[in-house]
């Protein structure tokens, strides 16, 4: 029999805020953190829309593991810890090993890249800084949330681009099911607001002026924005037998590869994720009350993935409460799965569907209900979450309320 999984602990920071309590509350009410990027290091931008951490919380991280973290691996350990502090899970030498941790990035440590570059480059120093390869690779959150929290079990990153959250979610779903570990600290985590990423996504001719406006008529583009989310997911049994408060359970995963192109989505390929998750889950297309969508604000992108839904579920399409929290919390790449986890865990446990900020005008292609503007109460009792990636890498996971 498969083990069930279930949501113990919740952290989250971003744009909304520096705890999922406050992440939460700014979903619900509707209020987008998207503005003009304060930082005024990043000199020759074009697009100056972001959405920022403007403050990061109180911590007692020590010295010596700072000075090894890019940002991105500390807004992953500021997020795990919140979420081990929500979960009530004691960590200790009796189950260090059993407990592990998987977190997606999209784009690692480009903070401390373009720190060399400045000092190499510019500033004429013959070597670049002695912690640089250990803050720039991918798996430095994964291990830098190990080390902090004393995890002992199975640690990995996970990197799929903007699916990296629900990736990595989805492996440490695996890791629990399959008995190699009894709980894992899951989620993702980027920090993209570096002068080179900006500028590499400015090329792309895909960033909003304004903000983000998906599934409008109106819509420009995409807006980035930085953060991390990080879930404790346990076996049913283990987070039981502690008592432990249980806030949803994860019940399906879907994956599948558009195989077509390193930019521009397919319909087939999100539509094949949404039906394995569905199948993985053992759930009609009716039994879907809520889908937070990948809804990125481009025109091609929420056209598209319109149309897998209407594929996939059909009639029942038009009844599902659909909505993109991307335009509130803006596009945290790697990080953009696991802050619409919160938004799906929440969203059943207190029967509210985000909205869709900045909604303006409907797009005849996009005719589902996106929930405009103003959140919704609903009974949920399933949501799913799309993440869809360059490369054709789509992730979709399944929630249930408990």
């Amino acid at each position: 029999m498969r083990r069930r999984v279930v949501v113990t602990g919740l952290g989250g920071i971003c744009g909304l805020g520096n705890d999922v309590t406050t992440i939460w509350h700014e979903m619900r009410a509707g209020r987008s953190a998207i503005g003009p990027i304060s930082n005024t290091s990043l000199h020759d931008i074009k697009i100056k829309t972001g959405c920022e951490i403007k403050a990061f919380p109180e911590h007692d991280i020590e010295r010596k593991q700072l000075v090894s973290m890019d940002r991105f691996s500390l807004l992953a350990v500021i997020a795990a810890r919140e979420a081990v502090k929500h979960s009530g899970l004691s960590i200790s030498d009796n189950n260090t090993y059993r407990i592990g941790t998987t977190v997606g990035v999209g784009v690692c440590g480009w903070e401390a890249i373009e720190e060399n570059y400045r000092a190499i480059l510019l500033e004429g120093k013959n070597r670049a800084g002695i912690f640089t390869v250990p803050k720039v690779m991918p798996s430095a959150a994964a291990g830098q949330v190990s080390m902090n929290l004393g995890l002992r079990g199975p640690v990995f990153g996970v990197t799929s681009a903007c699916s990296s959250s629900n990736h990595a979610i989805a492996s440490a779903v695996d890791q629990i099911r399959l008995g190699r570990a009894d709980a894992m600290l899951a989620g993702g985590t980027d920090a993209p607001m570096v002068w080179g990423i900006l500028k590499g996504w400015e090329a792309l001719r895909v960033l909003s002026p304004d903000t983000c406006r998906p599934f409008s008529a109106n819509r420009q583009g995409l807006v980035l924005g930085e953060g991390a989310g990080m879930a404790v997911l346990e076996s049913f049994e283990h987070a039981s037998a502690r008592g432990a408060t249980i806030l949803g359970e994860i019940i399906g995963v879907g994956l599948s590869a558009d195989a077509s192109d390193i930019v521009a989505p397919t319909v087939e390929g999100p539509e094949n994720a949404m039906r394995a998750c569905l199948a993985d889950a053992g759930l009609t297309p009716e039994d879907v009350d809520y889908l937070n969508a990948h809804g990125t604000g481009t025109k091609a992108n929420d056209q598209i993935e319109t149309a897998a839904i209407k594929r996939v579920f059909g009639q029942h399409a038009y009844a599902l409460s659909v909505s993109s929290t991307k335009s509130m919390h803006a596009h945290c790449l790697g990080a953009s799965g696991a802050l619409e986890m919160i938004a799906c865990v929440m969203a059943i446990r207190e029967a509210i569907v985000p909205p869709t900020a900045n909604f303006v005008e409907p797009d005849p292609e996009c005719d589902l209900d996106v929930t405009p503007n103003t959140a919704r109460e609903r009974k949920l009792n399933v949501a799913l979450s799309n993440a869809f990636a360059f490369g054709g890498t789509n992730a979709v996971l399944a929630f249930k309320g408990v």
